[in-house]
């Protein structure tokens, strides 16, 4: 096996257990995590019309895009998935000013970025099985 395969998989692996990680501690406290979201937006000059449904689809979609990058299943899908909403994120954390939050997000971006131009390395996946 080549070293790109291996290499790609294991950064695969790394954002998918953040995105996971993520996702799964929030999903049980989804209205608390919501309500925190929306006060720490309230000096923001977003409406609280667009946090709150987002605050609520957030964690969603953490974990799915998650359980698809551990499973390599619509791997393509699940890293455009994650990069907008780490653009999402990244919009959100300017508009309140929260600068320390935002290396750990664009480091995350970075990561569905590269993963994506390097989609060819992705063999180690539920994908690479269905195209054969």
């Amino acid at each position: 096996m080549e070293n790109n395969v291996i290499v790609f998989f294991l950064l695969r692996l790394a954002v998918a257990a953040s995105m996971f990680g993520h996702g799964l501690v929030r999903l049980p406290k989804l209205n608390g995590f919501s309500a925190w979201m929306v006060k720490s937006f309230e000096p923001s000059m977003l409406p609280g019309a667009l946090v709150v449904p987002f605050s609520y689809a957030l964690p969603i979609a953490e974990f799915v895009i998650g359980v698809l990058l551990l499973l390599g299943l619509f791997t393509r899908i699940a890293l455009i998935g994650g990069g907008v909403v780490m653009i999402m994120l990244i919009f959100g954390t300017a508009m309140i000013e929260n600068w320390e939050a935002l290396p750990s997000q664009l480091i995350h971006a970075a990561f569905f970025a590269g993963l994506l131009a390097f989609m060819q390395y992705n063999t180690i996946a539920i994908d690479h099985l269905i195209k054969k």
